[in-house]
């Protein structure tokens, strides 16, 4: 995807603090299989950047959200935020996270959509939706 010079938004960053920065940089790293984009260390502080792709903001009402977690979870289980993060291989990522520390919330979901979908947990307590999209989907 090109810059638009005329869009009003150029990228999208979503920015994670934790109590455990080496824990997450493995779960992350290891568990979705990429290498930082960029590190930065400033005195004590430690922080780096994931490429994830393409990125968009869903905002969901109360009722959609509870959709959704009952589609993926079985029930409302997510707070504010959720990751979605959209994959080639559904079972190959899904085992990749939970050997990194990974919590299954449920196990894998074909969606109304025909999508592949399964939820887990971070180590932090971050909720994230892997999918697969379907090929009658592409």
């Amino acid at each position: 995807m090109t810059r638009d010079q005329n869009y009003p938004i150029h990228e999208l960053r979503v920015a994670i603090t934790t109590s455990d920065y080496e824990r997450l940089v493995k779960f992350y790293c290891d568990g979705l299989g990429i290498e930082p984009a960029a590190i930065w260390n400033n005195g004590d502080g430690k922080a780096l950047m994931l490429n994830m792709g393409n990125a968009t903001l869903e905002i969901f009402d109360e009722a959609q959200a509870e959709t959704i977690d009952q589609l993926e979870a079985g029930k409302r289980v997510t707070g504010q935020i959720r990751f979605a993060l959209q994959v080639p291989d559904l079972k190959a990522a899904m085992e990749r996270l939970l050997a990194n520390g990974a919590i299954l919330v449920h196990p894998p979901v074909i969606t109304p959509w025909g999508d592949h979908n399964v939820r887990l947990q971070d180590p932090d307590g971050m909720q994230i939706t892997l999918f697969q999209i379907s090929a009658k989907s592409e």
